[in-house]
């Protein structure tokens, strides 16, 4: 099976760290998820950032009064995020869905911006299911999706909305919201934005 973390993935963004560190901290968390903030639980609580490319999600939640472990697979990008972000208190981790090795919940957030389009059809399933668990009672999951043709230098999927609410209510998740952006934060006009917001079951 092909996996998120295999080389065909992780090259495109090792090679491109540099240049994606400048690029992703030219918009800000608030610009990007501004449709999701009132979603987000009061701090203190535990949040997890999955596929944290550059640290800029993570030094965000941080800097709201989260406790975040940040993970990513790609050792470069790690190098951008920790130099980009000394000063976050952030625990950056090294890992990938579906099966997020060395994590440990519950956090009362987890976000994926940017990556579950990276997964395989098959790993989507496991990976909602592993995410699910990882949850605190009634904690909250923000997924961002990039809609539109995949690009053919990376492995991407252009998957609906309604697919991630699907198979994560059959995790046991409760669908909060869906949104649709049509403008692309870096100006792409071939990109829009989906996004699903989702609840654990309460304790």
């Amino acid at each position: 099976m092909e996996r998120t973390s295999v080389a065909g993935v992780q090259r495109y963004y090792a090679e491109s760290a540099e240049r994606l560190g400048s690029v992703y901290e030219s918009v800000s968390f608030e610009s990007v998820h501004g449709a999701l903030l009132d979603l987000l639980p009061e701090p203190p609580a535990r949040a997890l950032d999955v596929g944290a490319g550059t640290g800029r999600d993570a030094a965000a939640l941080a800097a709201r009064g989260f406790a975040v472990d940040a993970v990513e697979p790609v050792a470069e990008l790690r190098e951008v995020a920790a130099r980009l972000h000394p000063d976050a208190d952030v625990t950056w981790r090294e890992g990938a869905l579906p099966d997020l090795d060395g994590v440990q919940g519950p956090y009362d957030v987890i976000l994926l911006s940017a990556v579950w389009m990276h997964l395989a059809p098959e790993e989507r399933p496991l990976a909602i299911r592993r995410l699910a668990a990882l949850l605190a009672p009634g904690g909250t999951l923000l997924i961002t999706l990039r809609r539109g043709e995949p690009p053919t230098d990376r492995r991407m999927f252009d998957i609906p909305a309604e697919d991630v609410a699907r198979q994560a209510t059959d995790a046991g998740l409760r669908l909060l919201r869906t949104v649709e952006e049509a403008t692309d934060r870096l100006g792409r006009e071939a990109v829009t934005w989906n996004a699903v917001a989702l609840r654990g079951e309460p304790g």
